[in-house]
């Protein structure tokens, strides 16, 4: 079924969409320059993301296909490789704009196309549906919550979105089609972030949140409940409006290839992106279409540099990200002062000047870029565009401050502070940054699993190295073709076979079984008691947890952090796809207090408890982050009643639900008591020290928990 909109209802009309100017602005510069590259939308739930995206599609000139190709080939220059052509001088049909929308639980199938084997094995011919990127071809696709779409759908959109192409394999038969298309997505930054290669990808990115002003939110929620009540009548009085900014993109798309770009306005671009250490061309390149784009949208045949400080603002914050705790946005003095360095004529200075002098009159009062730093609002005048234009350019991100969002994680190993003499709980000291994060060790759940795709434990799915071959369960998967063929060969003859084609039927048919890798839930248990405070440890664990947090990221976990200290244990991060949350909560964590080891490895056991119900085909990994002391209530040390008995009771509960479970052993000094060790053995987990969980440790071995497991059961069988 394609899910382009044609739907009874009409849409809700862009030109009603309250706020929200640079996500408006952003798609309107992809609807003139679709070359742009398309748009990610970050913002919280309910902000209207999906509406104003859907209401693009109805502002988009229509296009012109050839009649009957399913690839939307245009008639002046179809797709020599269409699976539908070759084209004649058949009849021309004019179209809407399509927007197709992706489903985050769509099939592969679904997305690039079905190949029909039995009839290419049998038939020798190419029986192929298209999918979703046939349809989206020379039109829009919009996914909704892009950030929690699978892994192998990421793959087929980044190389469809690299080639303009999209390429079908089964088993050496092969359908390729042109698949060039404005790529726009939404996500809720809470529920995870994007791989860097597919946030690459996207052109702009705009960050959207509600408004906080009441008469805002008032006209808001006015114009959804008058559309409600009447789409028709609601979308009729908003015709005008539409129309009028249809004809504006229409007056943009035709000026745009008579707007110049000048030497002044590159060396900005450049500049730019060199002052933000974005990676790669793609930026400058970005920039410079998106510049380009403004220009013609203002109704100005030249770029100016309002023109490369908006397009730098849409452009950069998501390329400027050096890991996944960084906060998006853009230091947008920084940005002013590369600007001003950089600002100039498209011709040469002229003999006897130098660039460092400001040729403005009317500029800063002794600032400048050699002069130190100037006075606030010392930047001259910039040129301005239509003071008509209903989406000035002017507009900028809603928040552009560094670590707003998420901190660093690379702050520098503090001090440990003194314990506060009065105010806050008993004993408790604030909280300390966390180390340079490393590189760590792969830590794997035991056996073979059937979860979500990902990167860290064994696990059967649809991609991978092939291990055998099986009946298909509902539609064809990965054709196993050894298995098919040896199913059919014995019924060739009393199947009435002549020549050389095989005679297959859908009983003959086999399907790869795979193994490949899943995520688990990465459940930290963190100490963040006094004991772990002393000898000025805290940083070390901080940093050796945030390595843990990026190694989750990286490997498609959910992750979930639970902390203990002084009286009981909080579930400080309840489990998410966000390491973003991950790290803030653990930024903010202070220490101090007793050690309820027992709580935090109960509470762990009920956190993994409810988890299962939700998710049951999700392993769990537990990381209890301790140096395994334990304190609290009356009893003493290993007695009956005692701490450490208490511990021990809770560790093995959680083993007899057959949790996998490492300790990370934070133990410091020349005496050490092996208490982490022993409850990694009452957890028939491993204990691993913070030095041997860094990947490039001397000491270190290939160890997964499967691994310790079989030696704690060597250990104790001696």
């Amino acid at each position: 079924m394609t899910t382009a909109h044609n739907t009874t209802s009409p849409q809700y009309p862009f030109t009603a969409v309250v706020g929200m100017d640079d996500l408006r602005l952003a798609l309107l510069l992809n609807a003139v320059s679709p070359a742009v590259g398309g748009v990610l939308v970050r913002g919280e739930k309910g902000t209207a993301k999906s509406t104003a995206v859907r209401a693009l599609s109805a502002l988009m000139p229509a296009v012109d296909v050839v009649g009957g190709c399913r690839f939307a080939c245009a008639p002046t220059a179809p797709d020599p490789g269409c699976p539908d052509g070759p084209h004649g001088t058949g009849p021309v049909e004019h179209r809407p704009t399509r927007m197709v929308e992706l489903p985050v639980g769509a099939s592969e199938d679904r997305l690039v196309g079905a190949l029909d084997i039995e009839r290419a094995l049998s038939e020798g011919v190419k029986a192929f549906e298209p999918g979703l990127l046939a349809d989206a071809h020379r039109g829009i696709l919009y996914v909704d919550e892009v950030n929690l779409l699978h892994d192998h759908l990421v793959d087929l959109l980044l190389d469809a979105a690299a080639m303009g192409a999209s390429y079908v394999e089964r088993e050496g038969v092969s359908v390729r089609h042109a698949a060039r298309f404005l790529l726009v997505g939404t996500m809720n930054p809470e529920e995870g972030e994007l791989r860097p290669q597919l946030l690459d990808r996207f052109g702009l990115t705009v960050e959207v949140a509600a408004s906080r002003e009441p008469d805002q939110r008032v006209e808001v929620v006015r114009r959804r409940l008058a559309y409600d009540a009447d789409p028709a009548g609601f979308a009729a009085r908003w015709a005008g409006d539409e129309d009028e900014l249809r004809g504006r993109i229409a007056e943009a798309r035709e000026l745009l290839p008579r707007v110049t770009l000048g030497d002044r306005a590159l060396r900005q671009i450049a500049a730019t992106c060199a002052a933000f250490e974005v990676d790669g061309m793609r930026a400058d390149i970005v920039m410079a279409r998106t510049a380009t784009a403004l220009a013609a949208w203002a109704g100005r045949t030249d770029v100016a540099e309002e023109d490369v400080r908006q397009a730098a603002l849409l452009a950069l914050p998501h390329r400027r990200r050096r890991n996944p705790f960084d906060a998006p946005g853009l230091d947008e003095d920084k940005l002013d002062e590369t600007l001003e360095e950089f600002r100039g004529t498209d011709e040469d200075p002229a003999p006897g000047t130098d660039g460092d002098d400001d040729p403005d009159p009317d500029g800063p009062d002794g600032g400048g870029p050699g002069g130190g730093d100037g006075p606030e609002g010392g930047h001259p005048p910039r040129e301005g565009g239509p003071e008509e234009a209903p989406l000035p350019p002017e507009t900028g991100l809603p928040h552009q401050q560094d670590g707003e969002a998420a901190p660093t994680p690379q702050a520098p190993e503090q001090p440990e502070p003194e314990p506060r003499p009065q105010g806050g709980a008993a004993g408790e000291k604030p909280a300390v940054g966390a180390t340079e994060p490393f590189r760590t060790r792969r830590l794997d759940v035991p056996g073979l699993g059937e979860g979500a795709d990902g990167r860290r434990s064994r696990a059967r799915t649809a991609h991978g190295r092939t291990t055998g071959a099986r009946r298909p369960r509902g539609a064809l998967g990965k054709l196993h073709l050894a298995a098919t063929v040896q199913a059919a060969a014995p019924h060739q003859k009393a199947r009435g076979r002549r020549g050389t084609g095989l005679v297959v039927r859908r009983d003959d048919l086999r399907e790869a079984v795979r193994e490949g890798r899943e995520g688990n839930l990465v459940l930290f248990v963190v100490d963040a008691s006094g004991s772990m405070a002393a000898r000025k440890r805290m940083s070390a664990v901080k940093g050796a947890v945030l390595s843990l947090l990026l190694d989750a990221y990286q490997r498609r976990d959910k992750i979930g952090m639970i902390t203990f200290r002084g009286s009981g244990a909080d579930l400080a991060l309840p489990p998410t796809s966000s390491v973003e949350a991950g790290a803030a909560r653990l930024e903010q964590l202070p220490t101090g207090g007793r050690t309820p080891l027992s709580e935090g490895l109960l509470k762990a056991h009920e956190v993994l408890r409810i988890e299962r119900m939700r998710d049951p085909s999700r392993r769990a990994l537990l990381v209890v982050v301790t140096d395994g002391r334990a304190t609290g209530a009356p009893g003493a040390g290993r007695a009956a009643g005692g701490p450490l008995a208490r511990a021990s009771r809770a560790a093995r509960l959680l083993a007899a639900d057959g949790t996998a479970a490492v300790v990370v052993d934070c133990e410091a000094g020349p005496v050490r008591l092996g208490l982490a060790g022993e409850l990694a053995r009452d957890l028939q987990g491993t204990a691993i020290t913070l030095d041997e969980l860094r990947a490039d440790s001397v000491s270190a071995l290939v160890r997964t928990v499967q691994g310790t497991r079989t030696t704690h059961g060597n250990r104790k069988a001696a």
